[in-house]
């Protein structure tokens, strides 16, 4: 039999945990349903950047839509494994300054070939954090 602890992180050991990683989701609401979409992702100032094309996550951050977002990480045996969510109000960056930090994080858009010329920046308003580790 196996035993298992799960732990909550600290809101420093998520952001770490998170620049970790460069695939994440967000979460968002479309019509007044759910929807989660992968993206390729940075930090910036410890919000959420990434890259998109005006479309769905576009009209979300361009309404100032509050959205989740999700990293993880973990063993593909099950013994261990990570899960950061972050919530938090999208915007655009817009700002030509801004726009120029984030070219420098080589954020690279999840599948449209560099065509994603609108940048989306998810704020870490509430970010909570668990670490799963089982002995087998």
């Amino acid at each position: 039999m196996s035993a298992s602890e799960l732990s909550e992180l600290s809101g420093d050991e998520c952001l770490w945990l998170l620049a970790s990683v460069t695939v994440g989701r967000g979460g968002l609401s479309i019509g007044a349903l759910p929807v989660v979409l992968p993206v390729n992702f940075g930090l910036l100032d410890e919000d959420i950047i990434f890259r998109t094309v005006e479309g769905t996550k576009f009209h979300a951050a361009a309404a100032g839509a509050v959205v989740a977002f999700e990293a993880d990480s973990y063993e593909p045996d099950g013994t261990s494994g990570w899960s950061v969510v972050v919530q938090g109000r999208s915007t655009l960056v817009v700002d030509p300054s801004e726009l120029g930090r984030v070219q420098k994080l080589k954020v690279e858009p999840w599948a449209v070939d560099g065509a994603a010329d609108r940048v989306v920046r998810i704020s870490t308003t509430v970010v909570s954090g668990r670490r799963l580790s089982r002995t087998q």
